[in-house]
């Protein structure tokens, strides 16, 4: 599923993102969301999401 949509990411989701840090690499993390940090319904990078641990990365997939 898409994640630049702000309504299909849910808290406890199992996600595919990308951190900042890692965008031109295109190092996808695997996490479960904890919090969703974007406040517009769409973004067209992803939105962004807090993972379990702290981690913040831009949705890419949802699981």
């Amino acid at each position: 599923m898409d994640g630049t949509v702000r309504n299909n990411i849910k808290i406890g989701s199992k996600v595919l993102a990308i951190q900042k840090q890692d965008q031109r690499s295109g190092k996808l993390i695997e996490g479960i969301v904890m919090r969703i940090l974007t406040n517009s319904m769409t973004h067209p990078r992803g939105i962004k999401v807090m993972l379990e641990g702290g981690i913040v990365g831009r949705v890419q997939k949802i699981l």
